[in-house]
């Protein structure tokens, strides 16, 4: 137990159940800090932060805090991609090769764009032995994976890309546009809807974000048998979980994994795309774009995790009740404990953001209570 947690924030009394959960996890879960938001036919009806930013429990978990939200950052960088298509300038069933030559190596000059966003690559990892510092080094990755041959025959199976994801959609983005991943997403969707959202940043915003705690031991010991593939994309390059504090990592461009932000701008993110990719006046994408992006492209126990997942043009795709009970849900949840998701059926987004990491992408008690009274508040 922790009396002296705080919790902040505002939250419309229909949700009371739900801010009583949340509550619980600070208090009684072990839960060190997090934040919690919920967007409801585009109105913000539940903003909560509380906690500690700190493993030591010495800094509060502030309005402003930010945390890094692991792969609940590939939301954010299919968004890019998917806008460039609205705007005629990428086409899915074109071959990577049209906006990167490069790529075209080892066999790579057919496999289409789609393939890419949906997992189906087979470069959920590198094969070349990279150190440490190309984790943070933008060119060394794509050369990487241009280079890279496939694990399977692209199109004939899915796994996972977990870290490649980021670099290999960042680099199309890139080829397009000129401008990276995180700066597109910045100007093109953060500030025009007033997002506090970086996928790299400087120093001048360390003193607000959250240390990542990580998992305790008795959780990551519990953890199944991994797949060699798994093994491989997680520790190439090396010490990629040692670097989750770090200036470096902070600094970077990893659009798979170290997009920092909080709960209240992932589901403002998420809100417009469960109103059809508008809100407030803002369009972010067409409906015909978006209905694109949710049709199922991956399904099955995938060839990296060895958990069952289904993917659409970047976005996971809900199996309930991850997504809460809706089949139609998407979005992304991220290593640790983090997601985001949309819910077209209800108008729903729902975002939490915790920087106490448990082992895995799989169940977690802490985001299923918290989704299963949001839902029952409706």
């Amino acid at each position: 137990m922790h009396e002296g947690i705080s919790i902040h924030g505002d939250v419309n009394s229909r949700f009371g159940a739900t801010a009583d959960v949340f509550v619980g996890n600070l208090r009684e879960r072990d839960e060190v800090g997090a934040a919690l938001a919920v967007y409801f036919e585009g109105e913000l009806v539940l903003d909560l932060w509380g906690g500690y930013a700190d493993k030591a429990r010495t800094r509060p978990w502030e309005r402003d805090t930010i945390v890094c939200v692991m792969s609940t950052t590939k939301g954010a960088t299919a968004l890019c991609a998917l806008q460039l298509a609205d705007q005629g300038r990428l086409d899915f069933d074109a071959p990577v090769a049209r906006y990167w030559p490069e790529f075209g190596a080892a066999g790579k000059d057919s496999i289409p764009v789609h393939m890419l966003m949906s997992h189906q690559a087979g470069l959920a990892a590198v094969r070349e032995p990279l150190p440490r510092e190309a984790l943070f080094d933008w060119q060394t990755m794509t050369s990487a994976l241009a280079r890279a041959q496939p694990w399977w025959e692209p199109g004939t199976a899915y796994g996972y890309h977990a870290f490649t994801f980021g670099w290999l959609v960042g680099e199309i983005v890139r080829r397009i546009d000129g401008r990276s991943l995180g700066t597109y997403f910045r100007d093109e969707i953060a500030m025009p809807l007033g997002l506090d959202w970086l996928i790299g940043f400087g120093p001048e915003h360390d003193s607000r974000v959250a240390e990542v705690v990580s998992p305790p031991r008795e959780r990551t010991a519990q953890r199944p048998h991994l797949a060699p593939l798994y093994l491989k994309a997680m520790s190439n390059p090396p010490g990629l979980f040692r670097s989750l504090n770090s200036r470096q990592w902070r600094a970077a461009e990893v659009p798979a994994a170290n997009g920092h932000t909080n709960a209240r701008s992932v589901a403002r993110l998420y809100a417009a795309l469960a109103l059809g990719g508008e809100l407030e006046g803002l369009r972010l994408l067409s409906e015909e774009t978006l209905g694109q992006a949710v049709q199922e492209r991956s399904k099955g126990v995938d060839l990296t995790m060895g958990i069952e997942m289904r993917f659409g043009l970047g976005f996971q795709l809900n199996l309930p009740p991850g997504f809460g009970p809706n089949l139609r849900a998407f979005g992304h949840a991220g290593a640790g404990g983090s997601l985001g998701f949309a819910d077209p059926e209800t108008g729903l987004s729902v975002s939490y953001t915790p920087n106490q990491h448990l082992a895995g992408m799989g169940e977690d008690p802490r985001k299923a209570a918290l989704i299963r009274t949001i839902y029952e508040a409706l």
